[in-house]
């Protein structure tokens, strides 16, 4: 589970009626008018942005901000050293019985193993990777067409609330509600656009570069191993995914 973004996202709705209670009377901010505009409002305009099959996957995409197991670079990186000395001494198909648990890295390996050329191999991994972020994109977008909805809806929100309570000035008790709905529509939309829709659209970008990364990287290695590099020369190369303090003295070297 990614922390972050729950403490961040829950600590910031925490705080917000933590503010509404001290505020007085916490059922002041709730107006199901309000609601039905803005979020029902704000879903279907999105909709009309995508296909249903791209709408009703969001659902899966947005956990990715919340649970998401990537395996960290220095882990690939001692995966390829240990497959490309494998290959070296046995060949690529000795490689046909390592256990790999990246789905990505075993499409590549399997492909050296069936004897594809380095174009084929290049071509299809970079292919895959284009798709993947494609997808990750394509989340992303959504939530931030969500993001720009949201506003959008709570300031309809609030004109049909000015609408209707300067329509029935001559009623003092259909002033509040109405002054109620303009009110809390722009309150509504600002925080599904701020503190929901915004954080979720930014970790997922981030999930997307981060896995792009480590794919980058197992494409460099597959292409390593595929070339015959020594084993030592593909760590020396896939460590500049690293950061720089990351790259430690490799104490593995042969003496």
């Amino acid at each position: 589970m990614d922390l972050a973004t729950v403490v961040g996202i829950l600590g910031a709705i925490g705080l917000l009626v933590m503010a509404m209670l001290l505020a007085g009377d916490f059922g002041m901010f709730i107006d199901a008018q309000s609601v039905l505009i803005v979020v029902g409002g704000s879903v279907f305009v999105v909709l009309s942005n995508y296909n249903m099959g791209q709408f009703f996957g969001i659902g899966k995409i947005i956990g990715k901000a919340f649970m998401f197991k990537l395996e960290k670079p220095e882990e690939l990186i001692e995966k390829a050293v240990e497959m490309a000395d494998a290959a070296r001494k046995g060949g690529f198909l000795a490689l046909e019985e390592a256990e790999i648990t990246n789905a990505f890295m075993q499409k590549g390996v399997d492909m050296l193993v069936d004897g594809h050329d380095a174009d084929v191999v290049r071509g299809t991994l970079q292919k895959d990777i284009a798709l993947t972020t494609e997808r990750h994109e394509t989340g992303s977008d959504m939530m931030m067409a969500l993001a720009d909805v949201a506003p959008a809806m709570g300031m309809i929100g609030t004109l049909i609330g000015l609408v209707a309570m300067l329509s029935n000035m001559d009623d003092p008790k259909s002033i509040g509600p109405a002054m109620a709905v303009a009110l809390l529509t722009t309150l509504y939309g600002a925080f599904l656009a701020n503190v929901i829709a915004i954080p979720i659209a930014s970790k997922l970008k981030l999930r997307m570069a981060e896995e792009k990364m480590n794919q980058e990287l197992i494409l460099d290695a597959v292409l390593g191993i595929q070339d015959g590099q020594n084993p030592r020369v593909i760590e020396g190369l896939l460590k500049n995914y690293l950061a720089e303090g990351k790259r430690a003295v490799n104490t593995t070297d042969e003496e």
